[in-house]
């Protein structure tokens, strides 16, 4: 069979390790801490279903037919409302609904770069960001980051010549660190994008999902403190892991110029997100179910949590370090022995226990000896059991 000629795009791109780690997710008796699924058996069927109902009793010609590009209106005043909450101030007409934060960041990529210019990330970052900045035909740059998230000062450091095109963040409890970026770090990169003209895309899927400590602002929520900044900043969030993945809806809000942009783009792309699943999302934000859904979903991450933390220091002890995260889905470590976490990922997934290596979330020089772990898909029986799992492969790969 011939081979086809395919772009070179897509000859550079490479699959995630995430989703091909999914297949064995499935296995008989497999522990999964790989994924970033949120737990199946939270979320709220009955609210859902009942939202479903209303909608093809009360509104079922809207949602089968086509929509506009920008989404439904009643959802985008609800997405409104939601972030509102999060002292973002917003209106339905700035809000366009996406099939998902990563068509939000697919969007922003075709809009804003030509092949060979600089993004900025934090090293480590979303893996799946990368993918998607990597298809687009840019190069990369990285700071370091930290508890307090991405070490902004290093943005100062750049070379003078780099002129990156924008800086990408997950401001809370990042995937896969799980850290939050500090008030004052926002702040500083909040004046950063204004000095030098460059965009800010703040990617907020987890914010909400906050077990313990107090909430920091978005980025555009602080915009009011550092005059211009609003022009800069990109805000990307999603229903996926507070509601259901299984709707694919994200939102943006965005600088009216990029905003634009990125809805003539989703017109050739899509059209717009599936009006059926925009119709029930609202209907469910609509009957306030979705404040206390979440709070109880975040009580129980966070018992998951400390759970696996506790399991860890009594199985692995000193040899793994890690802070534990104050919110979101995963727990961040580091082997201090010169632990390659790929290689110890072949030994557990034959012992039946799957996570992410590490290095798989660097645009540049990966740590071999890091290690993500997800503490939201399986129960907490299944966390302990993990944790002596992950004790017996470094046994096994220490010989």
């Amino acid at each position: 069979m011939s081979a086809l000629p395919l772009s070179r795009a897509t000859q550079r791109s490479k699959s995630s390790d995430v989703r091909d780690l999914l297949h064995y997710a499935t296995l008989p008796g497999m522990i999964s801490m790989a994924g970033g699924l949120p737990a199946a058996e939270l979320f709220d069927v009955a609210g859902i279903e009942a939202a479903q109902q209303q909608v093809m009793r009360e509104r079922a010609s809207a949602a089968l037919q086509y929509s506009v590009t920008e989404g439904q209106l009643r959802l985008r005043e609800a997405l409104a409302k939601l972030v509102q909450g999060r002292g973002i101030k917003a209106s339905a007409d700035q809000v366009l609904v996406t099939s998902g934060s990563q068509q939000s960041l697919d969007l922003i990529a075709r809009a804003m770069l030509d092949e060979g210019d600089t993004v900025v990330l934090e090293r480590p970052s979303y893996l799946a960001a990368i993918q998607c900045f990597q298809l687009a035909g840019a190069s990369f740059l990285s700071i370091s980051g930290d508890a307090d998230g991405a070490c902004v000062d290093e943005l100062d450091q750049l070379p003078a010549d780099a002129r990156p095109k924008m800086v990408y963040v997950v401001s809370n409890f990042a995937n896969p660190t799980g850290a939050c970026l500090s008030l004052e770090r926002r702040l500083k990169l909040l004046r950063w994008a204004v000095k030098h003209q460059t965009l800010v895309v703040e990617d907020d899927p987890y914010g909400a999902l906050r077990f313990s400590g107090s909430a920091i602002p978005p980025l555009l929520a602080l915009a009011d403190q550092v005059p211009g900044s609003a022009d800069y900043c990109a805000y990307i969030s999603s229903l996926s892991k507070i509601m259901a993945p299984g709707f694919r809806l994200g939102f943006m809000i965005l600088p009216p110029a990029l905003k634009h942009a990125t809805v003539m783009i989703k017109q050739a792309v899509d059209l717009h997100s599936s009006t059926l699943a925009q119709e029930v999302a609202a209907s469910y934000l609509e009957s306030g179910r979705l404040e206390p859904h979440v709070a109880m979903v975040a009580q129980a991450y966070g018992a998951r949590a400390q759970v696996l933390a506790e399991a860890l220091r009594q199985e692995v002890g000193s040899v793994l370090d890690f802070n534990m995260p104050d919110g979101g889905m995963f727990l961040w470590g580091r082997f201090n022995h010169g632990v390659n976490s790929r290689e110890l990922l072949m030994i557990t997934r034959e012992q039946g226990l799957i996570f992410v290596p590490g290095e798989s979330f660097y645009a540049d020089h990966p740590d071999r000896n890091s290690i993500r772990l997800s503490f939201v898909t399986t129960p907490e029986a299944g966390l302990r059991e993990g944790a002596r799992r992950l004790a017996k492969g470094l046994q096994q790969l220490a010989g």
